[in-house]
């Protein structure tokens, strides 16, 4: 689905932040770029788009490259949520915000509500329509910021920290949606995250940059197995990940397969054991309980 060829860019001041990068995102892939801030995160996803063009190198949308494409037709196929949804909702209402993007895109009038209201429908945000932007809270505002770029039904959504500054009760819904996007909908989407827990929940594949260079990349299994790569980039590893490894040095536990679920772990201690380890509580007065 897209492609990038030895891709580099620098800003005009000089810093080169994004540095020989290779890479291919494959049709329907939920990918997540990782890495610590000035990794090169946001810059590779304004290339991605067209929004930066690369210093050297080239970028291909299917076979298609991106200095031979009108910039209509790289923003008809691949849509991007900001890190800062301020920076990206400037009309009066919700309805009009997430009808812009389809409006330039020039379908007929006639199915432009039925747009706008199936993509508001999608975020959980059908209430929101007639509200002005200026009355919504953050969380609200990621949610229309991600509306308006479903609306335009592209076959590639880029985000960037789409959970940054969500507390958890905000963050579960904006990732099962776009999980519930990539798998029954098939598009293709490329999330830049610093949430070590979330890549291994969601994501097919990880891909590690480091000072604007590709460092690693494979699936999270692979990725985390390896807790030298995540701490290389000043990443943490997954608590899960963490645990096992503390068991292993401490204990002596040995696990076939590095735990990043919940059923993962269950499923390694069930192995070790044969049965998931006793562990003794307190109850009430003080009695002692096993579980």
């Amino acid at each position: 689905m897209l492609r990038t060829e030895s891709v580099s860019y620098s800003y005009p001041e000089g810093t080169e932040a994004v540095h020989s990068v290779d890479l291919q995102f494959k049709t329907g892939e939920f990918t997540a770029l990782m890495g610590a801030n000035g990794s090169g995160k946001t810059t590779l996803l304004k290339l991605l788009i067209g929004l930066l063009k690369p210093s050297s190198g080239r970028i291909f949308l299917g076979e298609k490259d991106f200095r031979s494409l009108p910039e209509k037709e790289i923003f008809n196929n691949i849509g991007m949520v900001f890190q800062d949804p301020n920076d990206q909702l400037f009309a009066a209402t919700v309805e009009q915000d997430v009808a812009f993007g389809i409006i330039n895109q020039g379908i007929a009038k006639n199915e432009i509500p039925g747009r706008v209201e199936e993509a508001l429908r999608c975020v959980a945000a059908a209430e929101l329509k007639n509200r002005g932007i200026h009355t919504l809270s953050y969380g609200q505002k990621k949610r229309i910021a991600l509306a308006g770029v479903i609306a335009m039904e592209p076959e590639v959504i880029l985000l960037d920290e789409p959970t940054g500054g969500l507390d958890p009760r905000s963050t579960n819904p904006i990732m099962n949606l776009l999980k519930q996007l990539n798998r029954e909908k098939g598009i293709t989407i490329i999330m830049a995250t610093h949430d070590v827990e979330l890549a291994p929940l969601f994501c097919d594949r990880i891909v590690i940059l480091d000072r604007g260079s590709v460092a690693a990349q494979g699936t999270p299994v692979e990725i985390f197995a390896r807790p030298e790569i995540a701490r290389g980039v000043s990443l943490r590893l997954p608590r899960l990940a963490h645990l096992a490894e503390i068991m292993a040095r401490e204990d002596g536990v040995t696990f076939e397969r590095v735990p990043l679920t919940i059923s993962d772990a269950r499923k390694e201690l069930l192995r070790i054991y044969g049965k998931l380890p006793n562990q003794t509580v307190k109850g009430k007065h003080g009695a002692q309980k096993t579980r």
